[in-house]
């Protein structure tokens, strides 16, 4: 497949999470799509497949995490539905994904709050990067995320939700303080690794 029908493919698929394919196709639609090759200093070096970033050894490359929180200091907790292929069902805080070719870390963040969450951008004011870390963490014999991950944060003004089913199997608010002050009681909740990581860095700045 050339890189301009990946490209296309991409496009028509969206910048989600890894969701596994529902036509039987033995191609994984992630194979159809392209991420950002990045340094340790999160530098590009190109493009590569998607699906080739998460399996095997990996490859490291661009991702954000972004934390979606509310005017009482909770933080929103999204479950990934169960199809996706990597970390199904286990709670995220709140969305992450990929930036395509030519986007920055805040226009792919608002593109995900919209698409995962329906969260547009007349709910809030604040969307900011807070942080960045390279994390390498496998699950499973399924693949692994090898990322070098900017960490978002955004306070909602408006709290309305309305989840893309495909995408996300549940939703809960949380304590933010709390959470962080007791990951161990969080347990039962499955948390993704990249939203722990983010979270033990991170909680100094001000939701």
């Amino acid at each position: 497949m050339s890189s301009d029908q990946r490209d296309d493919a991409a496009a028509a698929a969206g910048a989600g999470g890894e969701t596994a394919s529902t036509d039987g196709d033995a191609t994984h639609e992630n194979a159809l799509q392209d991420v950002i090759a990045v340094d340790p200093d999160d530098n590009r070096t190109g493009l590569v497949n998607r699906l080739d970033a998460h399996t095997g050894e990996g490859i490291r490359h661009r991702a954000f995490t972004c934390l979606v929180f509310d005017e009482d200091g909770r933080v929103l907790l999204a479950q990934r539905a169960p199809d996706k292929r990597l970390w199904d069902t286990h709670w995220d805080g709140t969305v992450a994904s990929h930036p395509v070719e030519g986007q920055s870390q805040l226009d792919a963040t608002r593109q995900r709050l919209d698409e995962e969450l329906g969260i547009t951008p007349d709910q809030y004011g604040d969307l900011r990067v807070t942080d960045k870390f390279e994390y390498k963490r496998y699950y499973e014999n399924a693949g692994l995320e090898w990322e070098v991950c900017s960490v978002l944060k955004v306070t909602l003004e408006d709290t309305a939700l309305d989840p893309d089913e495909d995408e996300i199997a549940g939703l809960l608010w949380a304590d933010y303080e709390h959470l962080h002050e007791h990951p161990q009681w969080y347990r039962q909740l499955r948390l993704c690794p990249w939203f722990e990581i983010a979270m033990r860095r991170d909680f100094e700045d001000e939701a």
